[in-house]
């Protein structure tokens, strides 16, 4: 028996040249019954941990594993889980949105299987290989940590599988000790059937399976909870309590998950809370910008642009970023030091229906008042349609919130961190003002609220960049003679 082992060992991890095209093929352990029914039905080994790929000096290269191992030589295919990876920075956990598969469909490599959302953006999870969905394990709602798995995948090559397996660690178990299915892949049922189960608050893999291969039912979860009422198999996400704004016929109280976008406000306003605010509060007269919206409509040649005050808020507050640049900074903390962005990367926070996102318009300060006028129509195209990638919610260096779009004068916003500065946009409107020699005219008014860092900027600083870019809004001509 020991002699046996050690030649297995020495099989798979001798060397082998480096002229051949890869290595000797390492096959999963698979038994070739149908997969007709459950207990019939292939298994993989669940990992391989660290198998590696070497080059020697020599220029011989090997594959190797430092665990051992027992494969069969006559395999022919096994399951690949599909975990949720990590999708950005700091992100542990994502929200399933939706499926774009079912389990029994054909998967192509690089087909997408399913959306999910963090804090920060909404992400299309794709396959690396080709295959069978042989069991989805969460569904829409579910929240989901990373490395979690979200898929399992029948595959034709067990080669495929075992290179899949080696990037997670785990245990190898021999192939004489076959584990069961329902230790693999839970019981069998949909997506909606395990939401009802963990709605009411029983484990399905209790649950006796009515349907075909013992597949459970929704009928024998209701049985076995012993409730006789009609459940709903919709998703969280449908809940119309989700958003304020929904009307409810119903007048019992709800409890509504925060999710994605939402979740990620909570944190965010929380940990601005603890930050010590300053504010400063400018009237702007906007003649000067009404007239240029209304000049740039006239002579617009492209009906795919639609000219708004925005673009020449944004390069204006970008030209006097230029000459305030720590208002275009972040605070680290932990260092206590004030890192200038070299970037304008202005954000424009948007109210969806998903929630309140903030994608930002990167470098700012070399693009035109068209270029910018094309980036916000597309941002504003994908957060409607809950597509923002996270390249465009992150690296922001300072904010905008128009609030006087949806209405009201003057807002007091909270920082969004690691940005030092944030400003508030009440709604453009007209009143009488009087000249100087007693005279009443009309004038287009505008109401900004900065919302400061003071840790790092002072109330002085704040008061001459703001000047400087309300004489950028009022004198337009200023604005031009200075753009490059």
């Amino acid at each position: 028996m020991i002699a046996r082992r050690i030649w297995r060992s020495h099989r798979f991890l001798r060397p082998f040249s480096s002229s051949s095209v890869c290595a000797p093929p390492l096959l999963a352990p698979y038994h070739s019954q149908s997969f007709a029914s459950p207990k019939s039905r292939p298994f993989l080994v669940p990992s391989l941990s660290l198998m590696k790929w070497c080059e020697g000096g020599g220029g011989s290269r090997s594959w190797f594993s430092n665990e051992a191992m027992t494969l069969d030589s006559d395999a022919g295919g096994g399951f690949i889980d599909v975990p949720l990876a990590q999708t950005g920075e700091g992100i542990a956990e994502c929200e399933l949105l939706k499926w774009f598969v079912k389990e029994g469909d054909p998967v192509e490599e690089f087909q997408p299987l399913c959306e999910v959302q963090s804090d920060k953006a909404t992400i299309e999870i794709t396959s690396r290989f080709k295959g069978k969905v042989a069991l989805i394990s969460h569904a829409p709602g579910d929240i989901i940590k990373v490395g979690e798995t979200l898929v399992k995948l029948a595959v034709e090559d067990s080669h495929d599988a075992l290179l899949v397996s080696s990037d997670t660690p785990g245990n190898v178990e021999p192939i004489c000790s076959q584990p069961k299915l329902d230790t693999l892949v839970g019981a069998l049922s949909t997506p909606a059937v395990r939401t009802l189960a963990k709605d009411i608050g029983i484990d399905i893999n209790l649950v006796t399976g009515s349907g075909k291969d013992g597949r459970v039912l929704k009928e024998d979860v209701l049985q076995f909870s012993g409730q006789k009422q009609n459940v709903t198999d919709s998703a969280p996400s449908d809940n119309p309590f989700i958003r304020g704004d929904s009307v409810s016929t119903s007048f019992e109280d709800q409890i509504v998950p925060l999710r994605g976008f939402n979740r990620a406000m909570v944190k965010t306003m929380t940990m601005a809370t603890k930050v010590p605010h300053f504010h400063f509060v400018e009237e702007i007269n906007c003649n000067a910008l009404v007239k240029l919206k209304h000049f740039f409509k006239e002579h617009n040649t492209d009906s795919t642009v639609k000219h708004t005050f925005l673009p020449t808020l944004i390069k204006s507050l970008s030209m006097a970023l230029t000459k305030y640049p720590y208002v275009n900074g972040c605070f680290n903390e932990e260092s206590l030091e004030i890192i200038l962005k070299g970037s304008h990367n202005i954000g424009v926070a948007m109210a969806t229906e998903h929630g309140l996102v903030v994608p930002n318009i990167k470098n700012v300060q070399s693009l035109s008042l068209l270029e910018i006028t094309r980036e916000m129509s597309r941002l504003q195209h994908l957060a409607t349609n809950n597509k923002l990638s996270p390249e465009d919610v992150t690296g922001g260096t300072i904010t905008l919130s128009n609030i006087g779009a949806i209405g009201g004068k003057f807002g007091s916003p909270l920082l969004n961190l690691p940005e030092v500065a944030i400003i508030a946009l009440g709604r453009i409107e007209k009143v009488p003002k009087f000249k100087e020699d007693g005279s009443v005219y009309p004038a287009s008014t505008m109401m900004v609220n900065i919302a400061a860092d003071h840790r790092v900027l002072d109330g002085a600083t704040v008061a001459r960049f703001c000047c400087q870019w309300k004489e950028y809004i009022e004198k337009p001509e200023l604005l031009m003679l200075q753009m490059r």
